[in-house]
């Protein structure tokens, strides 16, 4: 084999390995997002106060979310008491996690804004970082809240039915863990 052909051959050989690798990065096409670091998903649940797996803790633990013990009304047969008490619940955790899930859009749009423009120093991303972590605590705060209230307001039967409805047979280890009021 003559030396121009075993360079030839090592060329075609490199190019071609070159073509054949993806060098596209997993966030190619996020660089359109109105705010990067937030998908369109991400951006309505915020707004929309939905739980975005802020509870995932509580829910998987056996404390029910008053949204779906809302659903699962009839199932669970809520007393007209509990029903209303739950509607109470969630309507006031939906308002506090609406409420702070705007400022954190809003904070987000800021911190994305401020990269774009190249205006980002380390005083103005720890300002904003704190901003949004701060945002992010309160709302998986209500969401939180709002599961520990729940289970005050269903018996113990009820929750364990919660448990086995959502498809968590294997129940919760923690007994005792709901303290209920009745």
């Amino acid at each position: 084999m003559s030396k121009s052909f075993f360079v030839l051959a090592c060329l075609f050989a490199l190019f071609g390995n070159l073509a054949s690798a993806n060098p596209t990065s997993p966030y190619a096409g996020q660089e359109a997002r109105e705010i990067k670091a937030l998908s369109a998903e991400d951006i309505e649940g915020y707004l929309a106060g939905k739980g975005m797996k802020f509870a995932l803790v509580a829910e998987l633990n056996g404390y029910p979310g008053p949204s779906h013990v809302l659903e699962l009304a009839s199932e669970l047969d809520l007393t007209p008491d509990q029903k209303r008490r739950t509607e109470t619940l969630f309507k006031s955790m939906e308002v506090t996690a609406i409420s702070h899930g705007r400022l954190l859009v809003e904070q987000e749009r800021r911190l994305d804004h401020q990269f774009a423009t190249k205006a980002i120093n380390p005083k103005s991303l720890a300002k904003l970082l704190k901003s949004i972590g701060v945002l992010q605590a309160r709302i998986r705060q209500a969401h939180l809240e709002a599961h520990l209230a729940q289970a005050t307001i269903l018996t113990p039967t009820q929750v364990s039915k919660y448990v086995v409805l959502r498809g968590y047979s294997g129940g919760t280890k923690h007994e005792g863990h709901h303290g209920h009021k009745h």
